[in-house]
């Protein structure tokens, strides 16, 4: 309840507050999260939720970006005034690398997230309260009609984004005026810092800010009403767009690979919807959305690569990774810093061996291969066996990892003959360049035993049927819990 007695600055900003997490139906015991800059917005903010909902359930992040001499002075400024609320308080500093074309204020944008997802992670925080306004908002939009964006742009800030973080992302004071909250932080006393950098024009933001809006305001009061109706429409597009998206994506879907689409799925699209699902799926897959002329030639690449013999070589990098295709399925690929060496096509320098004389491990970490070997017990015969081993086998002799070297083979079944490890790749439709994996040799003599994606030789494993057992599984680091 808001209290009688309270002017209606504050009603208006403890009542959004109030709303915002109300519509986000989370817990009545959840803990929130509060991005607290410093600035009268974030300021604003945290004093608002602390009074709306008590100092125990609020957790107050900073991100230090180290671009500010002054850095370290706000830093503490935000720990002073987290305390003074009796709020729990946390700081990050972060590194701001920007990407080829990418602006300082988008990559500090994209850090700051990541920091600030990671925090919440930390703390078991259930949202995450951000304190942009009105005028943010409206300054978003005219930005976005600038460079030309599409609906997305348009659409600009959502009060409430859930899809694709870590935890969902709340605006409570979207649609209050910066004035409205200065009101507020002086009725309350509230002390902030001003970042010097805002008033640098050379920013396209602060010179909308100081040298657009304003005149603005005096020829179109409304102006702010205005854009957030153009954000609101723009994000109702958006909504139909992405669910037409959806329905194309399961057509186009790859059935054996999770994840990957359909290359004569796609191009059987007009170009308008197929470039409509391209914009979803990088989405969807969690990287940077692709400007128009980028997301066009990626469409016109693969339509080429369809018509071309060696289609397989495709690659197309974008945000840290890499577009390819194999035998009609496009998969998206960490990681864009050449390709991985295919052995089918020449040799390649090998990675240093490893050895391992096995007394039980269950995970073999192998930092040159930016992975691990994993040991797990198998209770059970009764599911397949093509990645399972008696402990006696990895007992009997060291265990080593090596690059391969060409001309390897193996035999998957006990009664089969042996094969190329070239063979059983394509046999299993492994593309050229998953197949750049550590093989694990048993003993002096360097006898094969497991091959990721391909299993076992059997021709080195002992029978699989009796005594302690063990499934062998490669996992790349970034799945390796």
């Amino acid at each position: 309840m808001t209290s009688d007695n309270e002017t209606p600055a504050g009603r208006l900003v403890l009542e959004a507050v109030r709303t915002a997490v109300s519509d986000a139906a989370l817990s009545p015991h959840s803990l929130l999260a509060v991005a607290l800059s410093g600035g009268l917005d974030s300021t604003v903010l945290l004093d608002a939720a602390v009074r709306a909902f008590g100092a125990d359930r609020v957790v107050a992040f900073h991100i230090h970006h180290g671009l500010s001499p002054n850095a370290n002075a706000w830093d503490a400024h935000c720990d002073a005034f987290a305390a003074s609320l009796d709020v729990r308080y946390a700081s990050r500093h972060v590194d701001v690398a920007r990407a080829n074309g990418e602006s300082l204020e988008a990559a500090a944008r994209e850090a700051r997230y990541r920091a600030l997802d990671a925090l919440c992670d930390e703390h078991g925080a259930s949202a995450l309260l951000i304190a942009h306004h009105a005028d943010d908002q409206a300054e978003t939009v005219l930005l976005q009609l600038l460079r030309g964006a599409g609906v997305a742009g348009l659409a600009a800030m959502a009060p409430q984004h859930a899809d694709g973080v870590a935890v969902p992302r709340l605006r409570p004071l979207l649609k209050l005026l910066r004035a409205q909250l200065e009101q507020y932080a002086h009725e309350r006393d509230l002390s902030w810092i001003d970042d010097e950098s805002n008033a640098d024009t050379r920013y396209s933001r602060n010179a909308l800010r100081h040298d657009v809006l304003p005149v603005l305001a005096v020829h179109f009061p409304g102006f702010r009403d205005a854009l957030a109706r153009t954000a609101s429409h723009a994000a109702s597009a958006q909504r139909l767009l992405d669910q037409l998206a959806s329905i194309d994506f399961d057509t186009a879907r790859n059935a054996a690979e999770e994840g990957a689409l359909n290359l004569d799925a796609l191009l059987a699209l007009d170009d308008e919807r197929a470039i409509n699902l391209l914009r979803y799926w990088i989405r969807s897959r969690g990287l940077l959305a692709a400007s128009t002329a980028r997301i066009a030639d990626m469409l016109r690449q693969l339509r080429d690569a369809a018509d071309a013999p060696s289609g397989h070589a495709l690659r197309i990098d974008h945000a840290g990774h890499s577009l390819r295709m194999y035998r009609n399925a496009l998969f998206w690929e960490p990681g864009d810093s050449g390709d991985a060496p295919n052995l089918d096509e020449g040799a390649a320098a090998p990675k240093a061996v490893s050895e391992l004389h096995w007394q039980g491990e269950e995970v073999w970490r192998l930092p040159q291969w930016c992975g691990s070997f994993v040991f797990e017990p198998v209770d059970s015969i009764d599911t397949p066996l093509d990645d399972v081993v008696g402990e006696g086998v990895l007992r009997a002799a060291p265990l080593i990892a090596r690059s391969r070297m060409g001309g390897e083979r193996m035999r998957f079944h006990a009664d089969a003959p042996s094969r190329t490890l070239k063979n059983l790749f394509q046999e299993r439709g492994v593309p050229a360049w998953k197949r750049d994996v550590p093989l694990l040799f048993a003993g002096a003599a360097l006898l094969l035993l497991f091959v990721p994606h391909v299993g076992v030789n059997r021709e080195a494993a002992a029978d699989a049927s009796s005594g302690a057992l063990r499934r062998i599984v490669w996992r790349p680091d970034l799945l390796l819990a």
